[in-house]
């Protein structure tokens, strides 16, 4: 069974800096691309930022430049660094896994930006 873990969300100042983190319970090689989503209230959940299994990354256009995912391999943890946040960047932010046809997601983490 795939397990996500995930970490960092907050409060913050707009203009703060966060960093989400995403551990899962296997190697990340297991996965064809783990990244980011968010979710608003009763809003479909969306893509912020993937990193492929090659390393590859893809970002929202309206992330690119305030947001960068990077990952530790020996950790098995994938991270969404966020700069310059804005209060419409409060949301919940869920931790994506693909596997295949297969998909994980984590429990979610609140970030708060006020202004």
């Amino acid at each position: 069974q795939v397990q996500l873990e995930e970490s960092g969300g907050g409060l913050v100042q707009a203009g703060g800096s966060l960093r989400l983190s995403c551990t899962v319970s296997r190697s990340i090689f297991n996965f064809d691309a783990m990244g980011w989503h968010r979710q608003a209230p009763g809003k479909q959940r969306e893509l912020v930022a993937a990193i492929t299994n090659g390393g590859g990354t893809n970002y929202a256009d309206s992330r690119k430049g305030r947001f960068t995912i990077s990952r530790d391999i020996a950790k098995k943890t994938v991270y969404l660094q966020m700069n310059s946040l804005k209060p419409e960047d409060t949301v919940v932010y869920y931790c994506h896994a693909a596997m295949r046809s297969t998909n994980y997601w984590g429990q979610g983490t609140q970030v708060t930006v006020s202004s």
